[in-house]
């Protein structure tokens, strides 16, 4: 099993944390991390992909084991760590690889593609979207109108997602058999988010998220484009993206395999081997 390397790098004077692994020679895969979450959750996923390809997992800004300046030093929003995570591909050497999106990830490497649609090799999407139709209403209204509004009103109800309780709901909600989930899990994700002034951090990426459906059309005019093909792997249960998300990559990609599992938003954690298997055989079949 190929060793994982756990490494900074500076960017733009920022410390970025990152997990590595495979051959430098082998085709990489980037793996970008959703919300309350780090690089830790593709830490069993990472070794079943390093014997064929270069593995680069970072931690967001803010996140895991990067630095986490207060939300007063840094203004958090998506294009801000995107362009910290394109700074780190273009440290590593990174000119062509492939991008496994989920939740914050998915629009994080969109602007990494729009940005060089050049460098995309292959897309693997798990609950990270990219279409309307993946909004799950009764999860999304109050960050809408916490975005559109932010204040006294609207602010406890996205604040209470920093939560223990929500936390471990983002991790149990559509598994069947909640036992395969491990609790170091949300208890890992919620001592990072309770961190002095991390929740200052997380209100403002929930205030900036609206700036993301506007590039959804963008993002499907690179899919028709391009000719990137897709591979949705997805939660069906999920009701924070849900899974008419998932089906919605088959209307503009022109080489789009979609699978809808029985699980949730994290669903590496109750069917990693589901997971791993459907990407090596889509990586294993584009990439050749």
């Amino acid at each position: 099993m190929s060793p994982v390397h756990h490494r900074t790098a500076l960017i733009d004077g920022q410390e970025i944390f990152y997990r590595e692994a495979g051959s430098a020679d082998a085709p990489a895969i980037v793996l970008l991390h959703g919300y309350p979450t780090s690089s830790f959750m593709f830490r069993e996923l990472i070794p079943l992909l390093a014997d064929r390809y270069h593995v680069i997992a970072p931690d967001h800004l803010g996140f895991g084991h990067s630095a986490a300046p207060s939300a007063a030093e840094f203004t958090y929003t998506f294009d801000a760590l995107a362009g910290l995570t394109s700074g780190l591909l273009d440290q590593l050497g990174l000119q062509r690889y492939a991008l496994y999106v989920q939740d914050y990830g998915a629009p994080i490497g969109w602007r990494l593609a729009l940005a060089h649609p050049e460098r995309i090799s292959a897309l693997v999407t798990q609950n990270g979207n990219g279409y309307e139709d993946g909004f799950v209403e009764s999860f999304w209204t109050d960050v809408w109108a916490y975005g559109e509004n932010p204040g006294p009103d609207t602010e406890p109800a996205v604040r209470a997602a920093l939560s223990r309780e929500a936390i471990r709901w983002q991790y149990l909600h559509g598994v069947p058999d909640p036992s395969l989930v491990s609790p170091d899990t949300w208890e890992h994700d919620h001592a990072l988010v309770s961190r002095e002034g991390n929740d200052e951090i997380q209100l403002a990426l929930f205030r900036d998220y609206r700036t993301n459906r506007p590039l959804y059309p963008l993002v499907h005019e690179f899919l028709r484009t391009s000719g990137v093909p897709v591979l949705a792997v997805w939660g069906r249960n999920d009701e924070i993206f849900g899974p008419a998300g998932a089906l919605a990559f088959a209307r503009d990609a022109k080489d789009a395999e979609v699978h809808l599992i029985n699980g949730g938003h994290f669903l590496v954690e109750s069917h990693l081997d589901v997971v791993a298997g459907y990407v090596r055989g889509f990586l294993g079949r584009v990439l050749r």
